[in-house]
């Protein structure tokens, strides 16, 4: 056992005997003569007191010292339970799947490079399939919040493939649909919005 450990197990056994004894921490500090920051510290798993506290601590809550240093596994504070868990960064998510992509595609480039043959179609598909991955964990972890720029980036990267197949036809034309488009799915954004509006206010 390490001392992180020992820390949130005498956390838990603390606020436990606390607890069960109605005692707030300022009155539990006032019978040790501690102040009730160095008890809240003691909860929140940050120290331990010494021997001469611990030994105070078993007499009051009639428990042993080795009690109070021990897990019991009926018990857990809050604060333990929150260092316990395991929270999960949803935009890093995001970001992995993102550039996880990328690194393939990368990875995908450099390999044809290094036997001669230079493929840029593979960055430059990199792009629009990672920008369909990120919409895909955007929409799932926050609530499509962001899709519509991403949802307009991607566009843009359709377009951009798009002119790189027709490169030998200079398609520069392309760019009269592709700001119309761009538009069009920035409004489809905004309509969705003020309906959605539209039914809060009805209620």
């Amino acid at each position: 056992m390490n001392l992180e450990e020992l820390k949130a197990i005498f956390a838990a056994n603390l606020i436990s005997q606390r607890q069960k004894a109605n005692l707030t921490q300022a009155e539990l500090a006032a019978q040790i003569h501690y102040s009730d920051k160095s008890v809240s510290k003691w909860e929140r798993a940050e120290a331990l007191p010494d021997a001469a506290v611990l030994k105070s601590l078993s007499q009051i809550f009639g428990v042993t010292v080795d009690w109070l240093l021990e897990s019991h596994d009926k018990w857990e504070s809050e604060e333990t339970k929150r260092k316990n868990s395991v929270v999960i960064d949803k935009n890093a998510v995001a970001g992995v799947a993102f550039l996880g992509v990328w690194t393939l595609a990368a990875l995908l480039f450099v390999i044809f490079w290094i036997l001669g043959e230079v493929y840029w179609v593979i960055l430059l598909m990199g792009v629009p399939i990672s920008l369909i991955a990120l919409l895909v964990m955007n929409t799932l972890f926050n609530g499509r919040k962001f899709n519509k720029w991403i949802v307009a980036a991607l566009v843009l990267a359709g377009f951009l493939v798009l002119a790189f197949f027709l490169r030998a036809y200079s398609p520069w034309q392309l760019i009269v649909v592709l700001v119309p488009a761009e538009l069009l799915v920035l409004l489809g954004y905004r309509i969705k919005k003020r309906a959605t509006d539209g039914n809060h206010n009805g209620k």
